[in-house]
């Protein structure tokens, strides 16, 4: 047999192979078996505020005295920052020695319509990081925030200047909102169109967050399927589109007063740029910020582009500041292979140098 005739061989052979598994990985996405769990990494709940949990993760080998704590987004579930073994932000934080919190936002209802940005920013954050610093015997806290969860961050440490943290960093963290393109209608242009998304229970429904997300890609929906398709021999890759799809259509309501607020001073007034958020009657401007900061943004992110996210190097007033520029998108900074290459361990090398080790 000739080498030509060999290597066609090993592609038919190789092809039968991938068909086999195409149909195995296929009955098992449509039968529910392909679907993984979700946040596994072990944790305790040690304080509850309304719907929020504080969540402490389980380790015998913590190796720095000064904890982080994680703040998510408000839009979508947490499990995001700890999707699989093996593909979770968390474990790899728990792994490197880090004493690590996450402050999970739980599901807003009615209970939750009336909340506003200083419910999180002026009383859940500080009361958390208080309880971590009670637990740990901590002085100072580390704090990071994920996207929305980065703006309520950033409002915290320039509203409290006296705030026990070690140091800030905030991923895929918008502040120029006039960059945000199609993402400012989830926000409403218009205070009417805002009225017009509030359902019953005061909240902004998690079908019309998943709807306003969707008109960033209108095509995504057959791309995915189409790039399914063409991958589903492979088991690694249908596990992590199993995974993203489940949360990419996972979102959760919104508080409609903090919805109301975000309209007027994020996309109406751009207050973040431009120094006007109010909070608690006080005016709150980012060059207050003087703890040791990290930016992390992605290069090809469509949710928050890197137009939007920059700018805060020119906002905080913390003299240590850095920022990370990698070739990703939203998710990618910290799920997948390039995040474990990349973005996690610049985080944790950051978060090592600013906390005190045990030994």
């Amino acid at each position: 047999m000739s080498p030509d005739q060999e290597s066609t061989l090993d592609r038919v052979r190789r092809e039968i192979e991938r068909t086999g598994l195409r149909a195995r990985n296929g009955i098992r996405i449509f039968s529910g078996s392909a679907n993984p769990s979700v946040g596994q990494t072990p944790k305790d709940t040690v304080w509850t505020f309304g719907r929020a949990e504080l969540w402490h993760y389980r380790s015998d080998a913590v190796r720095y005295d000064t904890p982080i704590l994680i703040v998510p987004s408000l839009v979508s579930r947490s499990y995001l920052i700890d999707l699989t073994p093996g593909n979770s932000f968390i474990e790899s934080l728990v792994e490197a020695g880090l004493d690590v919190y996450m402050l999970d936002w739980g599901v807003p209802d009615e209970r939750d319509a009336a909340n506003r940005f200083e419910d999180y920013v002026d009383l859940a954050i500080p009361a958390a990081l208080e309880q971590i610093r009670r637990r740990s015997n901590a002085d100072r806290v580390n704090l990071l925030g994920y996207c929305f969860g980065g703006v309520l961050t950033l409002m915290h440490a320039a509203h409290h200047r006296d705030s026990p943290l070690r140091s800030l960093t905030v991923v895929a963290c918008p502040v120029d909102f006039t960059k945000l393109g199609t993402l400012v209608d989830i926000m409403g242009r218009t205070e009417l169109e805002v009225e017009d998304m509030i359902g019953e229970d005061g909240n902004i429904p998690a079908g019309v967050i998943r709807q306003g997300f969707r008109t960033l890609s209108p095509m995504g929906d057959i791309t995915t399927y189409v790039t399914l398709l063409e991958r589903m021999w492979s088991d690694e890759f249908v596990a992590t589109h199993q995974m993203m799809t489940r949360w990419a259509t996972d979102h959760i309501p919104f508080p409609g007063t903090t919805m109301r607020q975000a309209h007027t001073m994020l996309v109406r007034d751009n207050g973040l740029m431009e120094g006007t958020i109010e909070l608690g009657g006080d005016r709150v401007t980012l060059r207050d910020i003087e703890v040791p900061f990290l930016a992390v943004l992605g290069t090809r992110d469509t949710v928050i582009p890197e137009a939007a996210t920059a700018p805060v190097m020119d906002l905080v007033g913390s003299y240590d500041k850095e920022i990370l520029r990698l070739d990703g998108g939203h998710v990618g900074l910290i799920v997948g292979k390039g995040a474990q290459r990349s973005t996690i361990p610049t985080i944790i090398d950051f978060l090592r140098k600013r906390s005190e080790s045990t030994a």
